[in-house]
């Protein structure tokens, strides 16, 4: 069964749509990666730090092998998270063998919109620091080759959004194998 990566910057609306995508599916689940991050009990680094490379490394491998064992149990996956381009690869050689298709779709509002939405946020480890904020949001703004994978939400409500994403979904226009392969 197929795989979705749903990602983007901070405030993109990655949670929401993922949710909303899976509730569309017939067999379907949906792996948050902050869930992951929020498991670790002792020794966690936060995300946007230099230093927390290696967490993402075993968070990433970890998600991808839930990931591939539930699409061969014959259910489509949604996975929401910051998985950048710069982590695509990995997440992909992490997978093992790959499923029917995987599909990488980038959620990129404008970046005021962005912060807004995430500044707003409340929990113990949410981000709401702009400046990490800002930066991941500049780490997303010129994705090369990964242009073509970008949906921008800045004047969409969820259900556009989701609509957008359904249809190029069904085009295959998110399938990832033909922009890593350097056939975009």
């Amino acid at each position: 069964m197929p795989i979705t990566v749903i990602t983007g910057p901070p405030g993109a609306g990655k949670t929401t749509i993922s949710a909303a995508l899976a509730r569309s599916k017939q067999r379907c689940v949906h792996l948050p990666t902050d869930h992951w991050y929020h498991w670790i009990v002792t020794g966690y680094v936060p995300p946007w730090k230099p230093q927390a490379n290696a967490q993402h490394t075993t968070v990433i491998e970890a998600i991808a092998a839930s990931a591939a064992r539930y699409s061969a149990g014959g259910y489509h996956i949604v996975v929401d998270g910051i998985i950048g381009p710069w982590f695509l690869e990995h997440f992909v050689n992490a997978l093992g063998h790959p499923p029917a298709g995987i599909d990488y779709v980038v959620l990129r509002p404008a970046r005021q919109v962005g912060l807004a939405r995430a500044t707003e946020r409340t929990g113990v480890r949410e981000l709401t620091d702009p400046k990490p904020i800002t930066s991941m949001y500049d780490a997303f703004a010129d994705l090369g080759s990964f242009e073509r994978h970008v949906v921008n939400t800045t004047h969409q409500n969820p259900a556009a959004t989701l609509a957008v994403i359904i249809q190029g979904l069904d085009s295959r226009a998110f399938g990832l194998t033909r922009t890593l392969s350097g056939n975009s």
